[in-house]
């Protein structure tokens, strides 16, 4: 990933580690174990992150949500354009639950005042709020601020919770 490639070679990977190929092989077995030993140690550090966000402050979701685009946002998207490989298709997949899991753990309070469609429709929204395509465009393609991407989020977010507080 810090090459700006999810599919790096095994070779690139070993010689990146500063190890051999086989070395690499002999402890993970493949390119997919290695692959899913990255994610389970970065997705639990990432999880914690997610996890800290206030669940009564939108604001402080949305704090909560640049600080790991800032840190892991432009990785997402790599991960996201390199799919072709169902390896990378999982860890991509597992992500996006991540997302929608923490959808509910920020804004669950409020969606939980909702049914059926209606419910459904607002979680879908802040799903797509909470994007990292859409802090990518809020961020570079608009070139916003960050504390204009947090305002803007904030003032969105509000607004779809508006009739559920």
């Amino acid at each position: 990933w810090e090459q700006g490639s999810v599919e790096a070679s095994v070779e690139a990977l070993a010689t990146s580690a500063g190890v051999t190929k086989q070395t690499l092989l002999r402890h993970f077995g493949s390119k997919e174990v290695l692959l899913e030993q990255v994610v389970l140690r970065i997705g639990g550090r990432v999880h914690d992150q997610r996890w800290a966000a206030p669940t009564d402050d939108v604001a402080g979701a949305v704090e909560n949500l640049l600080d790991h685009y800032k840190e892991w946002g432009e990785e997402l998207l790599r991960i996201g354009a390199a799919e072709r490989s169902p390896a990378i298709a999982e860890i991509a997949r597992q992500g996006r639950q991540l997302h929608y899991e923490w959808v509910e753990h920020a804004f669950g309070r409020w969606l939980d005042r909702l049914k059926g469609r209606a419910r459904s429709r607002r979680r879908a929204t802040l799903i797509a709020l909470c994007d990292v395509h859409t802090w990518w465009l809020l961020s570079h393609d608009l070139g916003l601020s960050r504390r204009e991407v947090q305002g803007t989020l904030t003032e969105a977010i509000e607004r779809v919770l508006e009739d559920t507080r």
